[in-house]
């Protein structure tokens, strides 16, 4: 039996797992069954030209919904079919991000299939950035350590970490986020705050994760807010929003909020963010009504960003 014939049966014989990893990354059955196959052709293709001599890693075609995308791959060690499902898996959650069309509700049930996971959970999991999904699915779902996660990442394995970390807190609902560096994250958006005041698109990208996903609940999009995925993207959007806006604590993380007739008015849109290494991964702006109470929004904090 041959290399592709070896991989072939080990995909064959971890197909249910494989599924199942799938299926929580992208909650729904028939694109994990399209992952799954793209992985395992993927995975043969590298295995095949990772043998070949002086060869090196090429862009393959990936299939996203429909579309084609180049991305460059590295050689699977050892046929990791793992691997390359959980870098098919991210592809298609980036695609969602950057072509997200509908109004992003983070409480919106998720349609119940009886043969899939807890509809609970993947109502909690859509709620995620890719990078936190992915941390939080390989990790804390099926137990594949940091360090593997944070190569599929290109991120350190504490960085893998503290995405599975943010990733648990949104999934399990702990009261407070799980922040090792409370003082950075508030430095960071009011950094954020003063970039975008001092129309210094340049600084305010700097602040943003190249991953950074920009999300806006119905009564935020009808307001004009843009969802957006990447820094190049997420900067214009959020700069023009947050003018106004002033610091706050939400939900104990640092954030800021906007005010019908300004501070101390009613609180009417809250921009929550989560901050990693001193940069912006996700911005959630949320406006309804519903929503708002849920969230836990301390007073505005002392605004020190430049007017």
């Amino acid at each position: 039996m041959d290399d592709d014939d070896d991989l072939a049966a080990h995909a064959e014989e971890r197909g249910p797992r494989l599924k199942a990893v799938a299926y929580r990354l992208l909650g729904s059955s028939d694109e994990a069954d399209e992952a799954v196959r793209d992985a395992v052709r993927e995975s043969v293709r590298e295995a095949v030209h990772a043998s070949m001599p002086e060869s090196a890693p090429e862009p393959v075609r990936t299939s996203v919904r429909g579309s084609v995308r180049a991305t460059a791959r590295r050689p699977v060690a050892g046929g990791r079919v793992l691997d390359a499902l959980a870098r098919v898996c991210l592809e298609r959650l980036r695609a969602r991000e950057t072509h997200r069309t509908a109004p992003w509700d983070p409480w919106a049930p998720v349609p119940h299939d009886p043969a899939g996971p807890d509809p609970a959970l993947l109502t909690a999991l859509d709620t995620l950035t890719p990078p936190e999904r992915l941390a939080f699915v390989l990790h804390d779902l099926f137990d594949v350590p940091y360090e593997e996660t944070a190569r599929i990442l290109e991120r350190t394995p504490a960085a893998a970490r503290q995405l599975a970390a943010h990733a648990r807190h949104r999934v399990q609902g702990a009261e407070e986020m799980p922040e090792p560096d409370p003082a950075r994250q508030r430095e960071t958006v009011a950094a954020c705050l003063a970039a975008a005041r001092a129309r210094d698109s340049e600084a305010l990208r700097a602040l943003l994760d190249p991953d950074v996903a920009l999300r806006a609940d119905p009564t935020a999009v009808r307001a004009g807010v843009r969802p957006a995925h990447g820094a190049g993207q997420v900067a214009p959007a959020l700069a023009g929003r947050i003018l106004e806006a002033r610091p706050a604590l939400v939900d104990g993380a640092a954030g800021l909020v906007l005010s019908r007739g300004g501070p101390p008015g009613t609180v009417h849109t809250v921009f929550s963010f989560t901050v990693l290494d001193g940069r912006i991964t996700s911005v959630d702006v949320l406006a309804d009504e519903g929503h708002l109470s849920r969230l836990t929004v301390q007073a505005p904090a002392e605004d020190t960003a430049p007017a």
